[in-house]
């Protein structure tokens, strides 16, 4: 049997390596959790009760980590996530503009908005807070501080993770890490320094401040001229204006190329639909993989 609640973890953990790492960290999160809290109040119930034994009886009400494991992958299996779907099978030319029609490349391409917003916000968060609680140490008051902010990024972490199983269709962890209520805030502080998943998550922080500038651009430029080579009859015949004003002077197109330039616009804008799906698709396995703890 087990006699701590790292063993019953560790046994957990090895009945569900086949499982996504995201679902792992949930399991071991919620079992975490009720063990430990369990273990606590047994213990202080009937001091005299071994630790041992005391977790023995917990597990024998929770289940042993066979029985969470099954139970854990039938839930997983009625709840994964709604856009995580296969790729439909069909013509190039069908998967090309098919692309209107997949929920990946609309979820992805909001993600995308969404986190220039979001980009900003983490990248001033995480700069504040470490300027902040690195200048704040040398007081007896900027340890609290440290925590909270620590304690904040994990937050963000657990939220963000959120809307990129939303949007993107990867499954990310919807269980906070645990954290113990009853340690010492010095001892809190001190653990969640020396938990590299902290660290990896400020590093997404930061990297998603550049690369939601670099998704508001792209998105901001290729819709401008999709919609500027669309624009050219409308321009031309119903606003009788030049598509292109240069030192005084309008430019007019022929009206033989107007299919051409809508063509264009629509082509320009497919393409760019297709590798925002596969944008997403990326981003998704890199918040997986900074954002899961292992």
């Amino acid at each position: 049997m087990f006699n701590t609640v790292e063993e019953y973890l560790d046994a957990l953990k090895n009945e569900m390596k086949d499982a996504d790492p995201a679902l792992v960290q949930d399991a071991q999160a919620d079992a975490r959790e009720h063990l430990s809290t369990a273990l606590t109040v047994a213990r202080e119930a009937a001091p005299e009760v071994s630790e041992a034994d005391a977790l023995r009886k917990i597990i024998e009400e929770y289940g042993v980590p066979e029985e969470t494991a099954s139970a854990y992958r039938e839930v997983e299996r009625r709840t994964s996530p709604i856009l995580k779907q296969p790729a439909k099978s069909g013509s190039a030319l069908g998967r090309f503009f098919g692309v209107y029609t997949d929920p990946r490349a609309w979820g992805a391409l909001l993600y995308m908005l969404i986190a220039f917003v979001t980009g900003v916000f983490y990248f001033s968060w995480a700069v504040t807070g470490v300027s902040v609680s690195v200048s704040m140490l040398i007081f007896i008051f900027g340890f609290p501080i440290a925590l909270l902010f620590l304690l904040s990024v994990r937050g963000l972490a657990l939220l963000e993770g959120r809307l990129v199983e939303a949007l993107l269709g990867v499954r990310m962890p919807r269980r906070p890490l645990f954290s113990h209520q009853d340690m010492k805030w010095l001892d809190r502080l001190k653990a969640l320094l020396s938990d590299k998943a902290t660290w990896l998550m400020l590093v997404y922080m930061l990297l998603q401040f550049v690369l939601g500038i670099v998704y508001f651009v792209l998105i901001v430029t290729v819709l401008s001229f999709s919609l500027s080579f669309i624009a050219v009859p409308v321009l031309q015949e119903w606003l009788g204006q030049g598509a292109i004003f240069n030192n005084g002077i309008r430019y007019i197109f022929p009206t033989w190329s107007y299919p051409l330039f809508v063509l264009g616009g629509i082509l320009l804008w497919t393409t760019f639909m297709n590798i925002a799906r596969s944008i997403g698709q990326l981003h998704g396995k890199m918040a997986k993989w900074l954002l899961v703890s292992e």
